[in-house]
């Protein structure tokens, strides 16, 4: 068995059956048997829209599920709870509307007196990796998608996070989900990962997680479809028209969730000189009134980092930051969050993925240097741009270049149903139902001679 633990208290809060190689070969089994009896898309979107609303009635047992085995605050356990069933909701309306199209066939002479049309049928088996950081959403970010789309998943959750995904599983079943649809194996991914990427049954592998594992994923499985939402070094620009008390007050709030170990967590704020006081004024004390402690208080902001080993590399690349901690650091076996002025763009904090609470503030002359500094990282997920100008904000959204640029909003924001997704390191698909269902399915083509 995995045992499970607290990072706030290091207590056991859980147990899973460890999977190894050999269990990873008998899901794919079971997955293709499943292909073998193809779901309706009515029933698939059934399924889907009861396991929302499954969710829905087991909501506080879920959110506790996520804030004890991952260590986030359990209000914002909560809010990933209800995002998980918008996930399944919305999948289940792509269910009952994924179509192909019609081809215009006699805009070339060739095709005169022919009617051609695409249909999209499931690409296959899916093999899932999804990271700890949110263990019940992101899950539901692989697995509803795929059922959507007519596809059997074996997913590998993160082991220090097993429990949400092994009961959305359970949840799953409950809403109708026939044996072989969905397997959860907890266990290495040197073994598991190994057979997914190994087993030609598999189509498809959908994955979540750091850029370096990403990567190498795609190198070894060339011919699967391999899709990937990776990291991030996010910047926010904050111009000198911006509202700043807004700005400060969005960034505070977003900038630490779950102790920003989020791939679009703020890390790096550029603010235009003429407004860099002010927005220091603002910012700094709104940080200093996040409440760190216990995540099962309703009260708490900030919680733990995953675990030892994360604690002590943020730790250490805070120390060895060039620049100024105005506050934070080390408190009682968790990090406060903390924010560090006039960094320079080639500490750690600057140019790696922090994946911790740390934001680092640096002053600009002009948007423009904002934009060539935000750029000036191998990442590209999202970024965020605060301003009074639609001009600026139209200009830093055609020149960033991220998977998406929120405008007078934390870049940290996400709504379920949006393309969401990275260029350059930062990944090569785009996550929301919608989009996923279509990367998940292939393209046929009928030609009908009239």
């Amino acid at each position: 068995m995995v045992e499970v633990r607290s990072p706030y208290s290091g207590k056991v809060v859980g147990q899973a059956p460890k999977s190894g190689a050999d269990d990873a070969r008998r899901a794919i089994d079971a997955a293709a048997r499943a292909l073998e009896s193809p779901l309706p898309a009515h029933k698939r979107a059934e399924i889907l829209v009861k396991t929302a609303g499954l969710i829905g009635r087991r909501h506080e047992e879920v959110a506790r599920t996520i804030s004890e085995e991952a260590g986030k605050p359990i209000k914002t356990a909560r809010v990933e709870a209800s995002r998980a069933m918008s996930t399944y909701t919305f999948a289940a309306v792509e269910a009952r509307k994924l179509v192909g199209e019609m081809i215009p066939m006699d805009a070339a002479q060739a095709g005169e007196g022919k009617l051609a049309f695409t249909l999209r049928r499931p690409i296959g088996v899916v093999g899932a990796i999804s990271p700890f950081n949110f263990p019940c959403n992101l899950v539901a970010h692989k697995i509803a998608p795929a059922l959507a789309a007519g596809c059997p998943v074996v997913l590998k959750p993160a082991s220090a996070t097993p429990l949400s995904a092994l009961l959305l599983a359970e949840l799953e079943h409950e809403a109708g989900l026939p044996e072989g649809w969905l397997t959860v194996l907890v266990g290495p991914a040197s073994e598991i990962g190994d057979v997914l990427v190994e087993d030609e049954r598999v189509r498809m592998i959908t994955f979540t997680g750091s850029s370096e594992v990403g990567w190498k994923l795609q190198e070894r499985a060339p011919r699967k479809r391999v899709k990937l939402e990776l990291g991030n070094s996010t910047p926010v620009i904050v111009a000198a028209d911006a509202d700043v008390e807004t700005a400060a007050a969005k960034l505070a709030a977003n900038a630490f969730a779950f102790a920003g170990q989020s791939c679009i967590s703020v890390q790096r704020i550029y603010v235009e000189r003429p407004v860099l006081d002010a927005f220091l004024a603002a910012f700094v004390p709104k940080v200093e009134a996040l409440k760190v402690g216990d995540p099962a208080d309703d009260d708490t902001d900030v919680g733990p980092v995953i675990d030892a080993e994360a604690r002590e590399r943020i730790l250490a690349w805070i120390a060895e930051a060039d620049g100024e901690v105005l506050t934070g650091g080390e408190q009682d076996g968790l990090i406060r969050p903390t924010v560090i002025a006039n960094v320079s763009d080639h500490a750690k904090v600057s140019c790696q993925e922090v994946f911790g609470p740390v934001v680092i503030v640096n002053p600009i002359g002009s948007v423009d240097e904002g934009i060539e500094r935000a750029n000036g990282t191998r990442y590209g997920l999202q970024a965020g741009v605060f301003t009074a100008s639609i001009d600026t904000a139209l200009r830093a959204a055609d020149r960033l270049d991220f998977g998406g640029v929120i405008v007078n909003e934390a870049p940290t924001f996400r709504s379920d149903q949006m393309p969401y997704g990275g260029v350059k390191d930062s990944g090569n698909t785009r996550e929301g139902p919608a989009y996923a269902v279509r990367e998940m399915t292939e393209e046929h083509l009928v030609v009908v001679q009239r």
